[in-house]
């Protein structure tokens, strides 16, 4: 690792900068849920909070990743820093500037910050470690994701602890404090042609030629849909309306099963076999096939939770338990994709291919977060469920095209 070591020291840079705006952007999700729920928003309405959050997240995604290319991803990981802070610094006005759409715009701010940092880390990976070592990539990807998502979890607790004590001004206050000054920390130390790629590559280089890249992301879009269709607003809704849980209550549930996803994630290789980077043992590595083992594992257990919320007479047990399940098999899934993402992806210019791949799962969040309000405002929870399955089963059916084998590169497909 000697050679390695300055790479890995700006990759963990990165990394913290990833922890921290992850922290804020946990948190800041949870705030805006429960404080406009207890101001008397809908469902509907508390969704369409989060409308230009998951929008811009679509294109800043597959523009971010043309950017990384030509700029550096230092260069788009500090401007997703600085408009986290920005939309941050929005919501610090008189209550009565919160209108819908004053809010939709903080959070169309968000977005873009979120992904451009998400595109910078994930990218960053793919620099750090030779094509050869796909065991140690599955490995750090599947490290990366994971501890992300724990923190995640971190951040939705903190968000309805800090509602609870400090009020919403002053929870979005001192999170923008905090990230301020991790953004100018980033500015000295973070490598100026971090991630720039060899090539100039044009506006038309965006859009993936590889049928590997194109169905993954098709596959991933659908799992997004799957899990934010009910999950996003519905759930914490619901938590809150039929078991009458405080925003506390729901902020550290949520923060807590988050945690355990991203916990999940962070050992998928061992849970799926990481393999070994020599020889026939290559096989052992996920690939197609093992995606689409996981989502079919996946696919009916919302369908499992809905009947027992409807016939069971301890609906709040079997919704815990059903949880945990699916957070434990979805953080596979979801890992899995992470590592043959990476993978399949070019060297140079990675995040071309990389931006791509999470402009589809932006575009799952999208829609799964629209849904998550409207369907659950005018059917219930139990209707959540049934689409999440039938995101689940299209999920299944797009990762049957799969490359079944590791070493088949997107230039072969």
């Amino acid at each position: 690792m000697t050679p390695l070591n300055s790479d890995v020291r700006q990759y963990l840079l990165v990394t913290g900068n990833y922890w921290a705006f992850t922290l804020t952007d946990g948190a800041l999700r949870m705030l805006i849920v429960l404080h406009f729920y207890s101001l008397g928003f809908s469902p509907l309405a508390i969704a369409s909070l989060f409308l230009f959050y998951e929008f811009f997240g679509v294109v800043t995604n597959l523009v971010g990743g043309w950017l990384g290319a030509r700029l550096g991803l230092n260069k788009t990981m500090n401007i997703g820093l600085f408009l986290q802070v920005s939309a941050l610094l929005m919501l610090l006005v008189p209550a009565e500037w919160l209108t819908v759409v004053w809010v939709m715009t903080a959070q169309a701010l968000s977005g873009i910050a979120k992904d451009l940092n998400k595109m910078s880390a994930k990218s960053s990976l793919k620099l750090l470690l030779p094509d050869s070592a796909q065991g140690a990539l599955y490995k750090w990807v599947a490290i990366l994701t994971g501890s992300k998502n724990a923190l995640k979890g971190v951040g939705f607790f903190l968000g309805g602890l800090l509602l609870s004590q400090l009020g919403f001004g002053g929870a979005i206050a001192s999170m923008a404090a905090m990230l301020l000054l991790v953004w100018l920390a980033s500015l000295v130390l973070l490598k100026k042609d971090l991630g720039k790629s060899s090539f100039k590559p044009k506006f038309k280089d965006l859009l993936s030629k590889s049928r590997a890249i194109n169905q993954l992301s098709a596959a991933r879009m659908f799992l997004f849909g799957a899990r934010d269709v009910w999950f996003v607003i519905a759930l914490p809704l619901y938590l809150s309306s039929q078991f009458q849980w405080s925003h506390t209550e729901v902020g550290s549930f949520l923060a807590l099963w988050v945690i355990g996803y991203g916990l999940v994630q962070s050992i998928a290789p061992m849970i799926t076999g990481k393999g070994h980077d020599a020889g026939s043992a290559r096989k052992s590595l996920p690939d197609g096939k093992t995606a689409l083992l996981w989502a079919s594992l996946l696919c009916t257990i919302p369908l499992l939770i809905s009947f027992a919320l409807q016939y069971s007479s301890s609906p709040l047990a079997w919704l815990i338990g059903g949880l945990l399940l699916f957070g434990a098999v979805f953080a596979v899934n979801s890992s899995l994709h992470s590592y043959l993402i990476v993978s399949y992806a070019g060297r140079d210019g990675v995040s071309l291919d990389v931006g791509f791949y999470y402009m589809a799962n932006a575009m799952g969040r999208l829609i799964g977060t629209l849904l998550s309000g409207w369907v659950y405002q005018a059917y219930g929870l139990n209707a959540c469920l049934w689409i999440s399955s039938a995101f689940l089963f299209a999920t299944v059916l797009v990762s049957i095209g799969l490359p079944r084998l590791q070493n088949e590169r997107t230039n072969d497909m």
